[in-house]
């Protein structure tokens, strides 16, 4: 038996190309060129590089301006925010007001990727939202002013906006009207049941599925994706995380998209060529990549 540590073997390549529309090349084992390389193998020829604090953005637009295939999405992530405020130092910030925290270090943070998010290479703002799984009361007053910054952005960048939703489907739902979504925002590991898809569909939301709609516990996803519109689709890793069955426990890399695309296909009942054309296309509407 291989140990948890071992990566999966590569699956059989797919036949029609498409992407994985977010991945955090930067959390992975290998160089980039490694990465990149393996999954090109097996037909996942583009990914969205996604930045979860103020560094790694940086370094996801770095990475999306040295490679064709690397497409950018900067944020700070719902749990970065509160983070922030009550002063975690990271060492990026300006002399001071970084370690000094609150809402001027929030704001400072929040500049900066608005900053990244201007440049052309940059196609998504995200991964932000609400988290309500690992922050409590304290923090969702930093959370939602930090989520209604990023709307904002993603609306004056014309970028697609990446939300992170964890046991906040109401809220986030509610921020979305309250502010108004960006004309393309996709629901990055798509976490909510059948009625939520229903009506994430009403409003033209993508809905991006990853590993974990592999998952024996997961019906609420299988039946979610059933009845999502197959033209707001999209698929990912989440990589190094959510790896999917059978090889839950082990290294999530973009290479194995296809086993998700593959589960997706037979939740769905359609051919997985089909599917994966239209999860290219859906890919290429959201983040023109």
């Amino acid at each position: 038996m291989p140990s948890n540590a071992e990566a999966p073997p590569l699956p059989e390549p797919l036949r029609v190309p498409v992407a994985d529309s977010h991945t955090h090349l930067d959390m992975q084992s290998g160089t980039v060129e490694e990465g990149l390389a393996k999954a090109a193998s097996v037909g996942v020829t583009t990914v969205v590089q996604v930045g979860c604090d103020v560094r790694g953005s940086q370094w996801a637009a770095e990475t999306a301006a040295r490679y064709d295939a690397v497409h950018a999405a900067v944020a700070l992530h719902p749990n970065e925010a509160p983070r922030i405020v009550h002063g975690d130092p990271d060492g990026w910030s300006r002399q001071g007001a970084r370690e000094a925290g609150g809402a001027a270090a929030l704001d400072e943070a929040l500049a900066e990727i608005d900053r990244l998010a201007a440049l052309p290479h940059v196609k998504g703002v995200g991964e932000t939202g609400l988290d309500h799984f690992r922050t409590g009361e304290e923090g969702k007053a930093a959370q939602e002013h930090s989520f209604r910054a990023h709307i904002e952005m993603a609306k004056r960048h014309g970028k697609a906006l990446v939300i992170h939703d964890r046991d906040a489907h109401a809220d986030v739902l509610r921020i979305l009207k309250e502010e108004g979504a960006p004309e393309r925002t996709v629901f990055h590991c798509y976490s909510g049941d059948a009625e939520m898809a229903e009506e994430c569909a009403r409003n033209g939301y993508f809905m991006s599925f990853a590993g974990n709609v592999t998952f024996k516990n997961a019906q609420n996803l299988r039946d979610a994706l059933a009845v999502a519109p197959l033209e707001l689709l999209l698929v990912e890793t989440d990589a190094p995380f959510l790896t999917p069955a059978p090889f839950r426990g082990r290294p999530n890399a973009p290479y194995l998209i296809p086993v998700t695309v593959r589960a997706m296909a037979a939740v769905r009942g359609v051919d997985e060529d089909t599917l994966a054309g239209a999860l290219a296309a859906n890919t290429a509407r959201a983040f023109g990549c």
